[in-house]
């Protein structure tokens, strides 16, 4: 399976030193993308990891442009986990990865009721990566708060779900991991004004959750 993946990789141009580092995909939402207003949380992750001595690339289609060179990802500003859900398997294909990182939670109301949606979106996801390869390493975060309410009150329960449905998925040759973005994460100190996306102080915590995750199971 290694050997194929490695195949595929070349196949698609990639160098030999590309190939065999991690290939992540950060997917999810505007707090994945980043925005003009509010800090993006891959552009210090990035520092981090490398700092850790993981070898890794960014995968996607999309770009954000850095002095470091060009961070690709999955990110898309006021889209949900259920759309999420329907366009991974062509990002996929079309750039391979065997590290997916799901941030999928916001963008819906409470009067929804989303959380088994949400959860359902999220086993879709990881079914689709381990489709197109069983050796998939998974990371699911628990999302971070918002003091936008009553829209995201929600998101208590939503982690809470999460955490088990992790719990039910994971195995050791075919990881799930949970990175618990919630937990120290202050909605009014370390959002913008909207109180939902990150300032450089959150952007900065949810880098280092991520970080901590990624190095421990990666390097």
């Amino acid at each position: 399976m290694v050997l194929r993946f490695l195949c595929l990789c070349l196949a698609c141009g990639l160098s030999a030193a590309e190939a065999t580092a991690f290939r992540i995909m950060a997917l999810g939402d505007s707090i994945t993308q980043g925005g003009k207003t509010f800090a993006t949380y891959r552009i210090p992750l990035a520092a981090k990891l490398q700092a850790a001595g993981v070898r890794f690339v960014f995968v996607g289609s999309q770009k954000t442009d850095t002095p470091q060179g060009p961070l690709w990802h999955e990110g898309y500003g006021g889209k949900n986990a259920e759309f999420l859900a329907t366009i991974l398997e062509a990002r996929l294909k079309a750039n391979p990865a065997n590290v997916l990182m799901l941030q999928a939670g916001h963008n819906h109301f409470i009067e929804e009721k989303p959380v088994a949606g949400i959860v359902a979106a999220h086993r879709e996801m990881i079914t689709t990566a381990r489709r197109l390869n069983p050796k998939s390493i998974v990371f699911v975060a628990q999302v971070i708060p918002s003091g936008k309410l009553p829209k995201y009150s929600y998101i208590p329960e939503l982690n809470l779900a999460l955490a088990a449905l992790v719990k039910e998925l994971h195995r050791p040759e075919q990881p799930v991991y949970l990175v618990d973005l919630a937990t120290g994460f202050d909605s009014a100190k370390d959002t913008i004004a909207d109180l939902v996306h990150p300032n450089t102080a959150g952007a900065e915590k949810i880098a280092q959750r991520w970080s901590e995750a990624l190095t421990k199971a990666l390097r």
